[in-house]
């Protein structure tokens, strides 16, 4: 199946995915790693009498940013139609939309710009970074030790923290053991969503995205945001969305030349 851009635009809605694939030597490397068709995806913001828009991360900065008015690289906030007719024409790439079911209200939509402002003109990482980024997302983590429970050589009498509740560095109560045994294996540390967008001095596309459905609520809360590829949103993979909503089957998008 596929439409029109104009089409397109007019279907698509706040959370709606898009997904590209490019034949450039870096698009083909990012799909060979991840094992995934397709190589870029962006989230659809479409806000009242506001024409829709691409929440996404780039490396260029050809189009104005609609959050802060200037040209930047990073993430990003870019006329849809735009941005589209930018990753094909320019950047030679297909475009497919998934339309999210049902639809995102009123709550989902302010998650949305709330994020938007927390993580809008955050640099994109360099190609190094953002390989060795995506490793780590697949690598469990290891517990660290707590230094406050370690008896440091050459301090006699050294002994754990109390553990009281303000104090971060105490060792954890024994009820949540297996809750932090399970994070450490699964590789999904818990933590707030300003902690993690803290953590994010770089973001790439598929973490802009998957952070701002998790502020949705779409997603389960403290899953790594380097453990998302662009492949991730491709209807071979499983996001596991929250309660009863999905992503329908991708819909190719023609775009016009320029």
């Amino acid at each position: 199946m596929s439409i029109s851009l104009d089409e397109a635009v007019e279907l698509t809605r706040t959370g709606d995915v898009w997904v590209f694939r490019g034949r450039s030597v870096p698009d083909r490397a990012i799909q060979s790693i991840t094992n995934s068709p397709v190589n870029h995806v962006g989230m659809a913001v479409v806000l009242d009498d506001m024409p829709p828009l691409m929440w996404h991360a780039e490396l260029g900065r050809s189009l104005p940013d609609l959050w802060s008015g200037t040209h930047q690289r990073g993430v990003q906030l870019h006329d849809l139609r735009d941005a589209v007719c930018v990753w094909a024409n320019r950047y030679g790439q297909r475009a497919w939309l998934r339309q999210l079911d049902p639809p995102a209200d009123g709550e989902m939509e302010q998650a949305v710009l709330r994020t938007i402002a927390r993580l809008d003109g955050t640099p994109f990482p360099s190609t190094a970074q953002l390989a060795w980024r995506w490793v780590r997302g697949r690598v469990p983590s290891l517990p660290r030790p707590r230094l406050s429970a370690l008896a440091l050589p050459g301090r006699p009498g050294s002994r754990p923290a109390p553990a009281t509740e303000g104090n971060p560095g105490s060792p954890a109560p024994q009820g949540n053991s297996a809750t932090h045994a399970n994070s450490a294996t699964s590789g999904n540390p818990t933590g707030s969503a300003g902690e993690r967008d803290r953590a994010l001095e770089t973001a790439y596309c598929a973490e802009v995205v998957a952070v701002t459905y998790e502020a949705m609520g779409l997603l389960p809360a403290g899953r790594r945001p380097n453990w998302y590829d662009p492949g991730r949103f491709w209807s071979g993979d499983d996001l596991g969305l929250a309660a009863d909503a999905r992503l329908g089957a991708e819909i190719e998008v023609r775009v016009p030349p320029r």
